[in-house]
């Protein structure tokens, strides 16, 4: 019989507003982005760990918005006034700290498209005041910005969460590996995201299925 070939294929994340679980963790942050006609000075700064669903919201608020999403550390300086004409989300805007042109670019075009009348969403990890921006201005700007956190992840939004991640690979654990995860892996959107990786790399290396024991086993739970 021939042997069976394996093939380790991308997973595809779903970004759509019904592919988003909603639970006391991050139900302001959704309550937000579906009322964001009514932000105060038009704009929003989303903060949260890395995995918490901050691109996600992103996407969901495109959908609603029209807007573009681009990371903040590549915005063209030369393109501005192009970028300012409509609603904007910028992403990882933490990640351009210390980084004078990417600094600059992100203030002028803060003010632009504010004073175009347009809306902006802006991501980052932390809040803005632990950024360490280099631009006084711009400091000021990030600083003022309305700001919603998503909070550490509760059982029931791990559990959502851990299913999405695996839906996102086209895996079907057993009913019995999620309450089996969601009380022993880390409590973290990035713990979550690493076990679900490890579990897909071992399932595809030893053609199981994905159970308790093979968790226990891969994770040294």
């Amino acid at each position: 019989m021939p042997q069976q070939l394996s093939f380790d294929l991308p997973g595809r994340t779903a970004l759509g507003r019904d592919d988003f679980f909603v639970s006391p963790a991050n139900a302001h942050a959704v309550a937000m982005i579906e009322g964001w006609e009514q932000w105060p000075a038009r704009k929003l700064m989303l903060v949260g760990p890395r995995g918490s669903g901050k691109t996600h919201l992103a996407h969901v608020w495109a959908n609603l918005s029209g807007a573009r999403i681009i990371a903040a550390k590549d915005v063209p300086k030369e393109n501005v006034a192009d970028l300012a004409t409509g609603a904007l989300a910028l992403e990882d805007c933490h990640a351009i700290a210390g980084q004078t042109e990417a600094e600059n670019t992100l203030f002028h075009l803060h003010n632009l498209a504010l004073a175009e009348g347009r809306s902006m969403l802006f991501t980052a990890e932390t809040a803005p005041g632990d950024w360490g921006l280099s631009l006084p201005d711009l400091a000021s700007r990030m600083q003022g910005t309305p700001s919603i956190h998503i909070s550490a992840p509760d059982d029931e939004l791990l559990t959502a969460l851990l299913m999405k991640l695996f839906a996102d690979r086209q895996l079907f654990p057993t009913p019995a590996t999620l309450p089996f995860l969601v009380s022993r892996i880390d409590r973290s959107y990035e713990g979550a995201a690493a076990a679900v990786a490890a579990l897909d790399a071992a399932a595809l290396e030893t053609r199981r299925s994905i159970t308790p024991r093979l968790a226990a086993e891969v994770l040294d739970i």
